[in-house]
């Protein structure tokens, strides 16, 4: 399930992409099914090896064209690019892990081709609030979440770095009750049996994607959907 809005953020066939701290490839992936020339980018090089193996994989399928895709691995705040090497470049659930934020979004700024589009993603201020009050184990960990997020000096800090918004929405009204559930019986906790329950809910959710759930989450996204999503173009 996608966090970022791929025709919202541009993304189209040809296009250069940067997925700014990967995790898993989600979205590396999809821009890649697209016919984009993206790079998977973590400072997790243990995770990113997956990553590098599904784009092989993807490729001897005939999913993602030849030599278009890669996994790279370094640090944000000092990304291995020329200036202006990329027309989108997306960054999900990836600032609210980094004590230097500003130095990153200058650093992404510096690699985007004046005019491309930021995709961002963070957690949405409500639902991360809940999780921090219910559960200290919940961000106190190595690599865990630094700040929250709140809009309006979200998009300061943005704006700040040289772009523009132009746009946003919530995601993942489904997935907030989840991580307050956990949050309660404790994070750790994966086999709590009310945490599995949900688990396989969620899982069923995005395989099948009902009507019910879409219309449901319709609802919940702008009330409680527990990413916030902003668009911004780059100024020249």
């Amino acid at each position: 399930m996608l966090t970022i809005d791929l025709d919202r953020a541009g993304v189209r066939s040809g296009c250069r992409v940067l997925d700014l701290g990967c995790g898993a490839g989600r979205h590396a992936f999809a821009t890649a099914k697209l016919g984009a020339r993206t790079v998977a980018f973590d400072a997790d090089r243990t995770e990113l090896a997956g990553v590098d193996a599904m784009l092989d994989a993807l490729r001897a399928a005939g999913e993602i064209g030849d030599g278009g895709s890669c996994a790279i691995a370094g640090d944000a705040l000092g990304l291995p690019f020329k200036s202006g090497s990329f027309d989108v470049v997306i960054a999900s659930e990836v600032l609210e892990h980094i004590v230097e934020d500003q130095a990153a979004l200058g650093e992404i700024a510096r690699v985007l081709e004046p005019g491309g589009t930021f995709a961002l993603s963070v957690p949405r201020r409500f639902p991360e609030r809940v999780n921090w009050a219910l559960s200290s184990a919940y961000h106190e960990t190595q690599g865990g979440h630094v700040r929250i997020y709140e809009r309006r000096d979200l998009v300061g800090r943005v704006t700040r770095a040289g772009f523009s918004v132009t746009g946003s929405h919530y995601r993942h009204g489904l997935h907030s009750p989840f991580w307050w559930l956990r949050c309660v019986v404790g994070v750790e906790r994966e086999d709590h049996p009310l945490v599995a329950a949900y688990h396989r809910f969620l899982v069923w959710d995005i395989v099948r994607r009902p009507p019910i759930t879409r219309a449901l989450e319709a609802v919940l996204d702008p009330l409680i959907g527990k990413s916030l999503v902003l668009y911004f173009t780059r100024r020249s």
